[in-house]
Parts: structure tokens; C-alpha cells; sequence
């Protein structure tokens, strides 16, 4: 699986159908976990990128601790690095296929208050720290990076061992980039990375004040870019994925992301995580959750490290466009203001915000444009759809050549990032050809609007010619 954090978690009631088979939940068996410094010789999870994922144990040590499952749900890879969850048999909308217990659940809040428990203060200083540096969003995932190293450090005396030893150890998202990596992405990736290495870098800086984490631990950048991707890939968060509460829910984090999806994921007043249908699945097919929006590649790329391929847009590149209460208003979000993969379509976001934020704003004052920018503003914002339309239809041809020219410019930068990687070596920076494959997809999309709008363009100019 390359990777499990789901971005969109359904937190509310959870309604099962009339056949669906429901679980009771176990007597808990699962054994509390200590705290203590373990020496340097951390040989029982090995957290080397080729490192094989020990998946044998994981399946018994679930159901050892209360987790269960359908019969018919199977683990499955084509190359053994990449796990997930397929099911061999029928099953209907609405069947509760999972259950986690929450005693094996790892809710950051709860393990917030269990390191705390066995630290000296300095858990709650790199808290405090991590906040003061612009961190506070993510405490509740920093809570899980440090658990983890915790238990990493326990080694054997884990409880958690088999689960932590299934994970991945390969990841082809932004902290795993080389510098040069970096230098070949487009400035919407480039900037959505960034982000994601800050958090990375931030984490490192606070953990220095954690003292159930040994000195060896904090300087091993191969366990800690481990750590920190393994949470950020695995665990689910709220709806809007900036709940005080984020949680790792093992065997629960082993469904694929699909921008079709057949489950979602539930946590009950007691904590229990229940993974449920949300569709008919037949046998022999995947079942898939959502990590984040479809028509966003390139969040799913910076934070997962996958390329999307089945996404049917993706966002229009714009950078340029000032994020003003208005402008957002009339359309300017990520999710909205796309073009089309497989047409080259626009949508009629991306129309809107260059006519108001672009063509309209660059108006020089005279009595005949005065007026029209609010104009187009009011009715947008009333619904009055006649008087948008005419506005749009008189600055068609400028709001068009404008999407053109940032389309052309766009796609020679795609051009020149391309060229940069010629002769570098894959071995040096393993993540490039994922990279190129990703700057491919999105030039696919942009020469087909590229395409469009040149013929538009041609109409316009061959009708003015003509007049």
C-alpha cells in the first residue's frame, strides 16, 4: 500500500442495512506498554527503504487483540511492497467489514496523556515549543510520531511490534525527496512539499526536548522520516483533517485510495474504529477510501507520495491570484478551478476568476468599463446568471487568451523542469521518475486545454477579421 491516511473521515452515525453482520465487541487482551530507554541496538524493526514489509504475524496478532474481520477480506500485493485489502466474496452497502478495538486504536489524544504519563515534563516542553514555532495543528500528530519512536525503541517488548514491522519503510512523498527532487517539481507541488517538510523539519527540532526518546533515536534521520511518514500516511483524522484528534487504527490503515470509493471509516463514542462498506462491492475487487480530494493530484503526491492517474482533473496551476475574501468567493479553491484530464474542459470556476481577478481588474477606468467588475461580482453572489453570462460573453476572447497565455507559459516550465533531470540518476534520486510521471500527467491535461482554447481563439480572431 503507499499509502493509508485518510483525509476524509465520516464522524458522524453510522447506519448499517438490514443485512449487514454486525460485531460485538471482544475482551480486551491487549497488554499496556511501558516506557523505558532500550539500548542502541535497535535490530527488531528495520526501518531500511528496501527493508521487506514482515506482513506473516500480522493478521494472528490482530485477531489475537480483538480485531475483526469479514470472511472473504484478504491481504493482497502484486510486488509485496504495496498491501491492501480486497474482497473475495460479495458484500453489500452498509456491512461492517472491520472492527478495531480501542484498546489496540491509537488516538492521539490518549496517547498524548499516556507519554506525558511517562515523561519528565519534556513532552509537554516540545508540545509548548512545537506551538510557539506555528506547529499547534499538529500536535496531535506529533503525539503519534512520538509514540511511535517509543515503541520502535522497545523493540521486542512491544506490544505493537507486528503491526509496526508490517508497515512500509519505502515512501516517494515530500520528506523522502532529494534536494534536487525539489528543484524539478511545478511551483503548486513545489510549495504543497514544502509545507510537508516543514512539518517534518519542526518535529525534529522539538523532539530534542522529548525525554522518553533516546539520544540515538532523535539523530537517526532514517527512523524518524520513518516515523513521520508512517503517521502522516496511515492515520485518520477528521472530516476536514484538522481534528484535535488524529488516530492509527491498525490493520484498519490497509485500503488503497480510489477517487471511487467503496468504504469509510467510523469511530464510536468508546473509541472502537469500524471500517464499513459505503457501496455494493462484488468479489475480486479493491476496496478504497479517499485520502483527500480527486481533483487535488498534487496534495495526494507532496503528502502520499502516489500519483493519481485515475483523478479526472486537476488544478489549473494559477499562483498568481491574490486569496481575497472576493475572489474566493467567486470560485478561487484548489477543488474548483480545474481543468479536465481526458477533454482538456474548464471549469467554469477557472472562467470566472480570471474574467473577475484578471481580465476585469486590469481594466483601465474609462465611463464605457466602469462598473462592470462589481457588476459581475453582485450577480455572481446573487445568482443572477443572465447578467454573468453577458458579462462573460463580452469579455470571452480576453478572458480566454489569458488562460492561454498562462497554459503556454505553464507548459514550457513543465518543459524545462523535464530537461533539468536529463543524466541524473534514479539510484541518486529514486523519487525523479515519479516526479517526471506526475509532470507528464499534468501536461497531458494542459495540452488538450491548450488545444481548446487555441481553437477558440482562432474562431474569435477569424470572426473579427471577418467584421
Amino acid at each position: 500500500m503507499r499509502a493509508m491516511r485518510a483525509h476524509h473521515v465520516v464522524a458522524s452515525v453510522l447506519f448499517l442495512g438490514d443485512n449487514a453482520r454486525a460485531f460485538t465487541a471482544p475482551r480486551q487482551v491487549f497488554p499496556s506498554s511501558t516506557h523505558q530507554r532500550t539500548s542502541t541496538s535497535l535490530h527488531a524493526i528495520v526501518t531500511a527503504e528496501l527493508a521487506p514489509r514482515n506482513m506473516a504475524q500480522l493478521e494472528d496478532w490482530g485477531a489475537q487483540n480483538g480485531i475483526q474481520k469479514v470472511d472473504g477480506l484478504e491481504l493482497y500485493s502484486e510486488d509485496g511492497l504495496d498491501w491492501q485489502y480486497i474482497t473475495t466474496v460479495d458484500i453489500p452497502a452498509g456491512t461492517t467489514i472491520m472492527f478495531i478495538p480501542a484498546g489496540v486504536c491509537l488516538a492521539s489524544s490518549a496517547v498524548e496523556a499516556e507519554l506525558k504519563a511517562a515523561s519528565n515534563g519534556g513532552m509537554q516542553a516540545a508540545i509548548d515549543q512545537l506551538g510557539r514555532i506555528g506547529g499547534q495543528n499538529s500536535v496531535a500528530d506529533f503525539n503519534l510520531f512520538v509514540k511511535l519512536l517509543a515503541e520502535y525503541e522497545q523493540e521486542d517488548n512491544s506490544p505493537f511490534l507486528p503491526w509496526i514491522d508490517s508497515l512500509p519503510r519505502l515512501f516517494y512523498n515530500a520528506v523522502s525527496m532529494t534536494d534536487f527532487c525539489y528543484e524539478c517539481l511545478p511551483p503548486l507541488v513545489f510549495s504543497l512539499s514544502r509545507l510537508e517538510k516543514v512539518k517534518f523539519d519542526n518535529f525534529k527540532q522539538v523532539l530534542g526536548k522529548v525525554d522518553i526518546v533516546s539520544d540515538y533515536v532523535k539523530q537517526n534521520d532514517e527512523v524518524l522520516k520513518w516515523a513521520f511518514n508512517s503517521v502522516y500516511t496511515r492515520a485518520y483524522a477528521d472530516k476536514d483533517g484538522q481534528g484535535s484528534d488524529v488516530t492509527l487504527i491498525p490493520m484498519g490503515d490497509m485500503f488503497n485510495h480510489g477517487t471511487e470509493t467503496e468504504i469509510e471509516v467510523y469511530f464510536d463514542e468508546g473509541g472502537n474504529g469500524m471500517v464499513y462498506t459505503s457501496a455494493d462491492v462484488a468479489a475480486n475487487s479493491p476496496l478504497r477510501i479517499s485520502y483527500g480530494c480527486p481533483t487535488n493530484p498534487s496534495f495526494l503526491f507532496a503528502r502520499y507520495g502516489f500519483l493519481d492517474e485515475t483523478s479526472p482533473a486537476t488544478f489549473c496551476k494559477m499562483m498568481d491570484i491574490p486569496k481575497t475574501p472576493e475572489n474566493v468567493n467567486v470560485g478561487m479553491d484548489f477543488s474548483k478551478m480545474l481543468f479536465y484530464h481526458d477533454t482538456g474542459d474548464i471549469s467554469q470556476e477557472v472562467m470566472d476568476v480570471v474574467l473577475y481577478a484578471k481580465v476585469l481588474n486590469s481594466l483601465k477606468s474609462s465611463p464605457e468599463t466602469d462598473g462592470y467588475k462589481d457588476a459581475f461580482y453582485n450577480a455572481h453572489m446573487t445568482g443572477d446568471e443572465n447578467t454573468k453570462a453577458m458579462i462573460h460573453e463580452q469579455f470571452r476572447y480576453q478572458t480566454i487568451k489569458e488562460i492561454k497565455t498562462h497554459v503556454d507559459t505553464f507548459l514550457e516550465s513543465l518543459g524545462q523542469l523535464e530537461r533539468k533531470s536529463y543524466g541524473k540518476s534514479a539510484d541518486e534520486h529514486p523519487r525523479l521518475p515519479l516526479i517526471l510521471r506526475h509532470n507528464e500527467f499534468v501536461k497531458e491535461t494542459f495540452l488538450k486545454v491548450q488545444s481548446n482554447l487555441g481553437s477558440a481563439l482562432a474562431q474569435y480572431e477569424g470572426a473579427m477579421a471577418y467584421a
